[in-house]
């Protein structure tokens, strides 16, 4: 019989945290991980702990600390700023047996600085991002979205309509970043890229309804352009692991990619429900271990609303 993994799970209070830790219940040994002792995942997973900070030196440390007492063998990370201590950590946690599976930091921090995102999009992959410029609007026709250079969801995100609006925005969000407010249908891909670089699947979604940032009510769909387009942008921003990709299809069908995280998304249930075990995969990948295609197939179609911690799929 093939021993049961045992796998650590980081941002156990988080979204993505908590459906990667449902997902891999019935068939790992889960050790959830957070610095916040109200993170919801620490008492789903079969083991929590709390963990420091990443900003915090002993971070690494602490967490081959808990690797050692619980026998992991491997670290599923769903917090982009824990991810520069990972890959500086990563050798010494594989001496002792824990695989750490997490981009370059470089590739890391082309995804968090909106910026460079935006600079990078075109620069590296050729795929259309917005107009964008960094801390005012030259350059960039009306209407606005001022947006943090770092930040997380629609944290300080403030749409602008005219000048006056765009000047409260600008005082307001800090380390501003103004971009060009594509109109149309949002969309997010889910998607899985090996250690080479290739994308290996991904799993579109309408986002219907949004609440904090997180997809509320999505619908999947296919794409063939936008496949396409994903495959051209994680290649050229250098990812591999678990990655979602935000963006928008305007009214006359062109391309628009506003965001890239390096990480499994807080609306995974609904690829998950489509039948892309992309976790399934993730660990197998990260294991060495072959992935069987059918666990990636999936439907265009498959419906999810989100009521706090319950997803329903249709």
């Amino acid at each position: 019989m093939t021993p049961v993994p045992r796998v650590i799970v980081t941002g156990a209070g988080g979204p993505a945290g908590v459906a990667v830790i449902r997902s891999l219940l019935p068939r790992a040994f889960v050790v959830a991980v957070d610095a916040d002792d109200a993170a919801v995942g620490l008492s789903l997973a079969h083991k929590g702990v709390l963990l420091p900070l990443a900003s915090d030196d002993c971070f690494v440390d602490a967490l081959s600390g808990v690797a050692s007492a619980t026998q992991a063998e491997l670290v599923v990370s769903t917090v982009c700023d824990e991810m520069p201590a990972l890959y500086a950590g990563r050798c010494e946690l594989l001496r002792q047996g824990v695989t750490v599976w997490v981009p370059h930091p470089c590739a890391v921090q082309r995804c968090v600085d909106k910026w460079e995102f935006a600079q990078a999009t075109e620069r590296l992959a050729g795929v259309p991002t917005p107009a964008t410029a960094l801390g005012c609007a030259d350059g960039v026709p009306a209407p606005w979205i001022v947006k943090p250079r770092f930040g997380r969801g629609s944290r300080d995100v403030i749409p602008a309509d005219d000048e006056d609006e765009l000047c409260v925005a600008l005082r307001r969000v800090p380390d501003p970043v103004v971009q060009h407010r594509i109109t149309g249908r949002e969309f997010t891909v889910d998607a899985l890229v090996d250690r080479r670089g290739a994308l290996v699947v991904a799993v579109p979604r309408w986002r219907l309804c949004t609440r904090g940032g997180i997809s509320t009510h999505g619908r999947t769909f296919r794409h063939r352009q936008l496949h396409r387009a994903v495959e051209r942008l994680v290649a050229g921003v250098g990812l591999s692991g678990a990655i979602n990709v935000q963006g928008f299809v305007d009214d006359r069908g062109g391309l628009w990619f506003t965001e890239i995280n390096p990480r499994f998304s807080g609306g995974l249930p609904l690829t998950l429900a489509a039948g892309a075990d992309v976790v399934g995969a993730y660990v197998a990948m990260a294991r060495g271990v072959a992935v069987d295609p059918a666990t990636l197939d999936w439907r265009p179609g498959v419906t999810m609303m989100r009521y706090f911690e319950d997803v329903f799929v249709g």
